[in-house]
């Protein structure tokens, strides 16, 4: 009895005097990243929770844009919502119109006790995700633009200058007929083609997307994408489409895989495809900027920011926001975020990034690597500096479908973009009496 009593006692002393480690708070993040670029956020997940044992961030895909933004407004009415949520840039309004359902990230990370200093940020960047008040509302992650690709090896087997991109849009059809003559399946096609053929295409010409400076300057915003200048290039794109050098390959990044595999020449999509075309094409390849018509005033601008921000979600625990503002700032780090922009394509969304890859030497190993970049860091104009309007998502699926008639050769390019604003207006009008 003696030396059992002794053994429990042994045994309540090694258990009161053992440390207790504390499980991790977790973090969990919604995104939608897939192939390279899920691969990247995995690992910017495993590097942050290596880094610390504080905190640890759970990645987890839930679906192309609109379906993991989808997911995360039921799961916050359901009240398990995830802490940083991805949002692509056409979510913006919606998610600032979404009173407390939101925790502004300057907030988290001031409160965190870290130092947030948005003009350190691109003023594009930063720009598009400010609140009038000043305040940054989300976390610019992976902010892309629209750029050109073009495969070098089918160039030069259809006759064309490898090392030379077409630069306007007349170049580009061009190219594409002789593509065609060559025996190329898919001489062009584009991924997106809301964002790279009328919102980017806009504001690279200095062309309103909508009234109202493209919805910066109010609610009751117009949609103006039915302009002579946006009618002629539609009637170009359904001229190629008619002869097979343009090739539609369906909604939002679906044309994606169809340039790193070969079966496409060119195709305008996001500088965030650099990091599926450096691993997977296994030919020469180009990048150059959005093509433009060079009759136009003005042009070329700037392009349009794409891409997605991190949202941080209201309702969570103090030191739950705490792990949140902890992997801000990590990712906040210009060596953090020089190396994402290098592996990736997506801008670096501060100078210094900008600057230490740079410095690096890394735009001149890699030719055409810089080119989101300098679309983007010249001085926006009012017309130009973004496109920010409510009910984003649904004008974008309405212009898939009213575009989609024209390669259908169901509607003409003047009559889709006529109805496309029609809709789209309806849309901006139960936005506007909804947040009035």
């Amino acid at each position: 009895m003696q030396f059992k009593h002794l053994a429990l006692s042994a045994a309540i002393a090694l258990s009161v005097a053992a440390p207790v480690h504390a499980q991790p708070v977790e973090i969990q993040w919604w995104h939608s990243m897939s192939a390279a670029l899920g691969d990247w956020v995995n690992d910017l997940a495993k590097q942050y929770n290596a880094s610390q044992t504080q905190y640890k961030v759970v990645p987890t895909y839930k679906g192309q844009y609109n379906e993991s933004m989808t997911a995360a407004i039921a799961a916050f009415r359901a009240g398990n919502a995830p802490h940083i949520l991805q949002v692509f840039e056409v979510g913006t309004a919606t998610m600032m119109a979404s009173k407390g359902a939101i925790v502004p990230v300057a907030k988290v990370l001031n409160d965190g006790g870290f130092k947030f200093t948005p003009t350190d940020y691109v003023s594009a960047v930063a720009g598009y995700y400010t609140a009038p008040n000043g305040q940054m509302l989300s976390y610019p992650l992976n902010s892309s633009t629209t750029i050109f690709y073009y495969n070098k090896d089918a160039f030069k087997k259809a006759g064309l200058d490898p090392e030379k991109a077409p630069k306007t849009w007349p170049e580009v059809f061009a190219a594409a007929s002789k593509l065609k003559a060559s025996g190329h399946s898919c001489p062009f096609t584009t991924s997106w083609i809301s964002w790279t053929q009328l919102e980017s295409f806009s504001l690279w010409h200095n062309t309103l997307f909508a009234s109202k400076n493209n919805g910066f300057d109010g609610n009751d915003a117009k949609l103006q994408i039915n302009t002579p200048l946006h009618v002629r290039h539609f009637e170009n794109l359904a001229k190629a489409s008619k002869e097979g050098s343009f090739v539609y390959k369906g909604r939002n990044n679906t044309a994606d895989a169809s340039f790193p595999s070969g079966e496409c020449a060119m195709i305008t999509g996001s500088s965030g495809l650099y990091a599926r075309v450096s691993k997977e094409a296994k030919f020469a390849y180009g990048i150059s900027t959005l093509p433009y018509y060079d009759d136009v005033k003005g042009a070329p601008q700037n392009t349009a920011i794409g891409g997605a921000s991190l949202w941080v979600m209201a309702g969570k625990k103090a030191d739950e926001y705490k792990g949140v503002a902890d992997f801000l700032n990590f990712l906040n780090d210009t060596k953090i975020q020089a190396a994402s922009h290098q592996r990736t394509g997506y801008l670096p969304v501060t100078m210094g990034a900008y600057k230490l890859t740079e410095a690096s030497g890394f735009y001149e190993k890699h030719p055409g690597t810089d080119v989101a970049v300098t679309q983007m860091i010249k001085k926006a104009t009012d017309k130009s500096r973004g496109i920010r309007l409510g009910n984003f998502v649904q004008i974008r699926t309405i212009i898939d479908e009213e575009t989609e008639q024209i390669w259908s050769g169901k509607k003409s390019p003047k009559e889709a973009l006529d109805t496309a604003v029609t809709r789209g207006n309806e849309q901006l009008e139960r936005f506007a009496r909804a947040n009035k």
